[in-house]
């Protein structure tokens, strides 16, 4: 048995090498954002204001009631970001700069930059395809706009299988696996309890549907990212002149790898590329076609305006989050100075707090773990179920929910690496119609975007 699931976790490998490579996804999702960005005309700075108008002009800890035709704005984006920001943003930005160096810090945010037009995209093609269930619930997502504005209900299909696979069911195994080993480490707790506290936690929310969902995330999601940033910032400070240096360790490595850290980095550019690119694209979600589950049920007057509320669930995402670890990681030094021994994923970035709190520092990794990791399983359960009403109705969310709940039970017990693997295949496989989509549907954004400026800006 043990030597099937070794070749299975092979071929698997082996598969998502060349998703993830050089000449698959990375150039694909890449593109797609730089063909957006100029196509819409710089969207992401030229309405960068208006974004963080809408996102937070309706902003409350308490906001407005969540039903059948939706959230605010506020809690759409609060619910992508609870997708967005999970284990990807603690041990994402380790494992870049752990196999690409500091400078892979750098190839994320152009990832990132071009990424905020493919999500402006993403959103408005979900708020103009969305439509409502039997009850009259809204719902939306890249299986509506590919059915609807590509005619092609085979390739919808297959992306709802896809994400469910990817995020509902297997994505969720892992976020459950990395809280529970977190609290392992940290409290020395078994990861049977954890698991027994997560799925609860997931059940209580569920059952309250989409009204519970919103309540939570907009309290959620904003107290996560203070008390993360804020410890972050406390190791910044304490560590405040190699500010500096990390910078340049970040811009010089982003092209000369080897010149940095005394050479302890053995990167290449196309390694630095690589795994900045890749890891940030696996971060901020943009193209993946998962937060426009989200953005399809808000409550506005114009898909243009929830796309550019979706432009800040990237830029929260990497350019604050992902960059408070990056930072973290790269001022302490917690690379060392032999190449060998650099601790991969979230070790690298448990060392780095550990560095700066001491025995706290893998404490408070582990509370940030739990809400981000958390919050990642009600936002990517919430985007699995909007999929399967669309493939067999409603009736079948109960069954799809308890699903989840036996999921999250296993993930927090199991240590098997073909889970984790599994996970980046799906998530690779199901990029392919959405990308597809987008491009077919390009037009489609533009005049939404035009028909925009005639009406809000003339």
């Amino acid at each position: 048995m043990d030597q099937l699931m070794d070749q299975l976790n092979q071929i698997v490998l082996s598969i998502n090498s060349v998703l993830w490579g050089t000449y698959c996804l990375i150039p694909i999702l890449v593109g797609a954002g730089i063909y957006f960005t100029f196509k819409l005309n710089f969207v992401q700075v030229r309405r960068f204001g208006r974004a963080l108008k809408y996102g937070f002009a309706n902003a409350s800890l308490k906001g407005e009631k969540a039903g059948k035709e939706g959230m605010s704005s506020f809690q759409s984006l609060a619910t992508a970001i609870a997708a967005q920001v999970g284990t990807g943003n603690l041990a994402g930005a380790a494992t870049a700069i752990a196999c690409g160096g500091p400078g892979a810090i750098f190839w994320m945010w152009i990832a990132a930059f071009f990424g905020m037009a493919t999500i402006f995209a993403e959103a408005v093609l979900a708020q103009i395809y969305k439509t409502k269930d039997e009850i009259g619930q809204v719902v939306g997502g890249p299986a509506y706009y590919i059915s609807q504005g590509l005619g092609s209900k085979k390739l919808a299909a297959f992306f709802s299988v896809t994400i469910i696979l990817a995020l509902g069911f297997i994505g969720n195994m892992v976020q459950a696996n990395s809280i529970a080993d977190s609290f392992y480490t940290a409290f020395n707790i078994p990861p049977i309890f954890i698991g027994i506290v997560v799925a609860a936690f997931a059940f209580f929310i569920f059952i309250g549907g989409v009204t519970r969902l919103a309540y939570t995330t907009e309290k959620m999601v904003p107290f996560m990212a203070l008390l993360y940033v804020i410890g972050s910032l406390i190791v910044i400070f304490m560590n405040i002149d190699q500010f500096i240096p990390a910078m340049k360790m970040i811009f010089v490595g982003a092209f000369d790898p080897s010149a940095v850290a005394g050479g302890v980095f053995g990167a290449t550019i196309k390694e630095a590329m690589r795994y900045g690119v890749a890891r940030g694209l696996f971060s901020n979600e943009a193209g993946m076609g998962s937060t426009p589950h989200a953005h399809a049920i808000a409550r506005v007057k114009h898909p243009a305006q929830q796309g550019f509320v979706a432009i800040l669930g990237v830029f929260f995402d990497t350019f604050i989050v992902l960059n408070m670890t990056a930072l973290v990681i790269i001022m302490t030094g917690a690379f060392g100075t032999d190449p060998n021994a650099i601790p991969e994923g979230i070790a690298l970035t448990q060392k780095a707090f550990s560095l700066a709190f001491g025995s706290f520092g893998g404490i408070f990794v582990a509370i940030c773990l739990f809400f981000f990791a958390g919050s990642t399983i009600l936002g990517w359960s919430f985007f699995g179920e909007q999929n399967i009403k669309y493939l067999f109705g409603i009736k079948a969310v109960r069954l799809y929910r308890l699903t989840v709940i036996l999921f999250l039970l296993l993930g927090s017990c199991l240590k098997v690496n073909l889970v984790w693997n599994l996970a980046d295949m799906f998530n690779g496989i199901m990029v392919l119609p959405n990308i597809i989509a987008l491009f077919a549907l390009g037009k489609v954004v533009s005049k939404a975007l035009d028909e925009y400026h005639d009406q809000y800006m003339k």
